[in-house]
């Protein structure tokens, strides 16, 4: 079974951001990238399909080059080879244009499961799984906490709102993956050695024959400002006798927090 898991070059979630001088750009020194952690859910639930059922496990990747640390992340990990479709232009790049580069590889490799991250951290649009799989006209299931195969079936449970919704569909589809669907594996130190000799095929947008301009001026998504979140105001204590306290609390929830 062809197993493909699109992943995404993204911050590590506990890094300290800092915005560059240009205004609309993360600025990168001393900021570790690691593999999306939502992709980490879809690559471990690659890995176990392929243990129970043979096949391969391949990685693609649309970023810049630095992305390719992140792809031998998921070699380690267990993938089997990657692909990377590399543009400085994919920082600026919308999901649109992330979906159809995408698309143009699975049109190539022909999978019969794609997986992915329900969103990649940092944008978190949650907007290329369902675009990838409306332009492969494939069935799809967003924000999965179970999968189950069947062999030519899929059968996916999602939370929505304190219920469970089961769906089923045909492969290939795409699925996006949720927390909880499993518990992603850590990189062993046989793996690590054997990512160093598994093969990165680079390509480019033009090599798959996708349009360039849709990754700059031609995007539909203009990044025009990055700011940082406003610094929180200092907490304020209440002392003093607990009724006039209490009194007070009740005051300023309704009065300045407007809560109550």
């Amino acid at each position: 079974m062809k197993l493909l898991v699109a992943v995404k070059h993204v911050p590590d979630t506990e890094a300290r951001v800092r915005v560059a001088p240009d205004g609309i750009s993360l600025d990168e020194t001393g900021v570790k990238f690691v593999l999306s952690p939502y992709d980490e859910f879809a690559l471990e639930e690659a890995l176990r399909i392929r243990e129970a059922r043979g096949g391969e496990v391949i990685l693609v990747c649309a970023g810049k080059e630095a992305a390719t640390a992140t792809l031998r992340q998921g070699l380690a990990m267990g993938a089997d080879r990657a692909v990377i479709v590399r543009d400085e232009g994919f920082d600026r790049a919308d999901a649109l244009a992330r979906a159809r580069v995408l698309a143009a590889v699975m049109r190539m490799e022909s999978p019969d499961l794609i997986l992915m991250g329900k969103y990649g951290v940092g944008t978190d649009e949650n907007q290329t799984g369902p675009m990838l799989a409306e332009i492969l006209d494939l069935p799809h299931a967003a924000g999965v906490s179970k999968l189950e195969l069947g062999p030519a079936t899929f059968t996916a449970h999602r939370e929505v709102e304190g219920a469970v919704e089961v769906m089923e569909g045909s492969l290939p589809a795409v699925i996006t993956c949720e927390k909880g669907l499993n518990e992603p594996r850590y990189a062993s130190l046989k793996g690590i050695m054997a990512a160093k000799k598994k093969t990165i095929e680079v390509k480019t947008v033009v090599d798959l024959g996708c349009d360039p301009a849709d990754l700059g001026e031609g995007a539909r998504v203009i990044w025009e400002s990055m700011d940082l979140p406003p610094p929180r105001r200092a907490g304020r204590v209440l002392q003093g006798d607990p009724s006039q306290t209490a009194q007070e609390l009740a005051r300023l929830l309704r009065e300045e927090a407007r809560v109550i």
